[in-house]
């Protein structure tokens, strides 16, 4: 695990992206000799309280995409610093160090949180700053503000190619269950729609609080509910703890698992052998074989070593710091506004293919795949195309 408390990273072209924290630069940047002050960017991230295992993905990528961008001579003559907070997983600490950041700090961006709840309560700050918050994490739609850009899914793209597939391929019958917070209680109103659609039936239906230990109820009810397929959303520690403890009762030999909110670092943590066939749709499988992932992949493996998992999360992080550079560029001016501005309407080049950020709603139409877990990763069963989003925006 990586532990950030407070640290500035500021990424040169040779140099390696993880430092000790408290070090203010990375070896190497004096001797740059940049003509001008860093563009700062903070990155409201959880490095402890139970999803560090994303906050950590995210941070590959942003740091990936500091390096690259310094090394070609950063955004307009300028540096690109990422100041990290740990938001200790808590909607709480995300508006205190979101505040810090902007008010102390002088960043024009935000980047981070993962959970939805982090993210609303940092909307009041980010639309009374007017400082954008580029949020690359699925999550349920409908955060609609001129100083709010979503970088990865919403319900649609994750939902609507996977279910029709469970539902033919492994029956109709669906149990959902999931952490009492709104992005698994949005997601699941939206499945169950589309599972209507196809004339399934939901199975079951719950949620679960933060921090239970003992999924042995739970896991009954589904075994005898008679459901074919768990659409599940329960992530960090606790959804480890949950899929670990299913397949000890046996559960996965009659159900199959679709995972909203897969990151491939589950793997390691379900032990050898463990979360095997699990279906996912991601907009980005690292094992692809475009030659931008492959490409992409060795990079970050380059940069945080041969067996670091490298999920949909890290690519997004860094599309987001790829994209405010082109923003910038494209408005040639460097302030929040400016940054907004740029990203209304643009397309950036990614790993996958384009991304296209919508003018209005803010929300990215990007490449999407259907794949299933397999050994220590996923391989991709379907090249979905890209699908645009459904943002949910009144």
């Amino acid at each position: 695990m990586v532990k950030v408390s407070r640290r500035r990273v500021l990424a040169s072209g040779a140099a390696a992206a993880g430092v000790a924290a408290g070090m203010t630069a990375l070896p190497g940047l004096a001797t740059r000799g940049w003509a001008a002050d860093p563009i700062r960017v903070g990155a409201v991230l959880p490095f402890s309280g139970g999803l560090e295992l994303f906050g950590n993905q995210a941070k590959l990528g942003l740091d990936l995409a500091m390096q690259e961008i310094n090394a070609a001579g950063g955004i307009l003559g300028r540096p690109l610093e990422v100041l990290y907070e740990d938001n200790k997983t808590d909607p709480k600490t995300s508006v205190e160090k979101a505040r810090s950041l902007i008010g102390r700090d002088g960043a024009i961006a935000l980047t981070g949180p993962i959970l939805s709840s982090s993210r609303d309560a940092m909307a009041a700050t980010v639309e009374r700053s007017k400082v954008p918050l580029l949020y690359a994490t699925n999550y349920e739609g409908g955060a609609c503000s001129r100083y709010i850009f979503s970088f990865n899914t919403v319900p649609n793209q994750e939902l609507a190619k996977l279910l029709p597939y469970m539902h033919e391929n492994f029956g109709g019958s669906t149990y959902m269950f999931g952490a009492d917070y709104v992005w698994p209680q949005q997601m699941f109103a939206a499945a169950e729609g589309i599972v209507g659609q196809l004339g399934g039936s939901v199975a079951g239906k719950e949620f679960t609080p933060w921090g239970v230990k003992e999924f042995a109820p739970v896991i009954r009810r589904i075994a005898d509910s008679g459901a074919k397929v768990l659409l599940f959303a329960l992530p960090g520690g606790d959804g480890i703890t949950f899929i670990k403890q299913a397949e000890a009762f046996g559960l996965f030999d009659n159900v199959t698992v679709a995972f909203l909110g897969f990151a491939e670092t589950y793997l390691g943590a379900f032990g050898p052998g463990g979360g095997q066939n699990m279906w996912v749709t991601v907009p980005f499988v690292a094992s692809g074989q475009q030659p931008g992932v492959q490409d992409f992949v060795a990079r970050i493996r380059a940069q945080a070593g041969n067996d670091v998992p490298i999920s949909h999360y890290v690519m997004t992080h860094y599309n987001a710091m790829n994209a405010l550079r082109d923003a910038l560029t494209r408005k040639d001016a460097v302030s929040a506004e400016a940054v907004v501005d740029g990203l209304e309407g643009l397309t950036v080049s990614t790993p996958t293919g384009p991304v296209s950020i919508g003018g209005v709603d803010h929300h990215v139409t990007l490449p999407m795949f259907l794949a299933k877990t397999e050994g220590a990763g996923l391989v991709t069963v379907q090249d979905l195309g890209r699908i645009a989003p459904e943002a949910g925006c009144s």
